[in-house]
């Protein structure tokens, strides 16, 4: 499970903080309604009130969509605002944003890993190159000192590093065996 991570890097906790706020303040409420959209069909998200809850909650999807469902669960349970719950989803699609010091970001990494949440993670800075450079700089070394990110790579190729065997060439033609 490589569950996705957004994370917002300051060298303090109020850094972080107003990078965060910072980044919620470009989403363009014509963008912000347009991620909310898939899960009012057909409803003319422009006429509602972007500081109050959404005026209604609709019954999730039939079948499998796990996204639609911890979206309206969100609405339900944090009676969050229009405003708020696009800037949840466009922030980083819905997935976990993570906003603090490396050490902080390094905390609950390890503790999703230790906890058996995640295998690894999926990083999906929130601007690039910035975001990536600071999660390399600031939060890998943490995780290495911790023994949680390798300092080395063992094999030559990704498929060495996994411990996956060489499959055999489906155009190699057998050898003949000796009679």
């Amino acid at each position: 499970m490589l569950p996705g991570i957004s994370p917002v890097i300051g060298r303090t906790e109020e850094e972080a903080q107003a990078q965060w706020a910072e980044l919620q303040a470009l989403i363009h409420p014509s963008v912000g309604l347009a991620t909310l959209a898939p899960f009012w069909p057909g409803e003319d998200l422009t006429q509602w009130n972007l500081d109050a809850p959404p005026p209604y909650i609709p019954e999730p999807p039939k079948g499998i969509n796990s996204r639609a469902h911890v979206v309206l669960q969100l609405v339900r349970r944090e009676n969050y605002t229009v405003r708020q719950l696009y800037e949840y989803l466009a922030g980083a699609r819905g997935h976990w944003v993570v906003v603090g010091t490396p050490q902080t970001i390094a905390d609950r990494m390890q503790e999703w890993f230790e906890n058996g949440a995640a295998d690894g993670f999926n990083v999906m800075p929130p601007v690039l190159p910035q975001s990536l450079n600071e999660f390399v700089d600031l939060v890998v070394p943490e995780l290495q000192r911790r023994g949680l990110f390798r300092t080395a790579y063992e094999g030559n190729t990704l498929r060495e590093n996994l411990g996956l065997a060489r499959p055999a060439s489906r155009y190699a033609t057998p050898l003949a065996k000796a009679a």
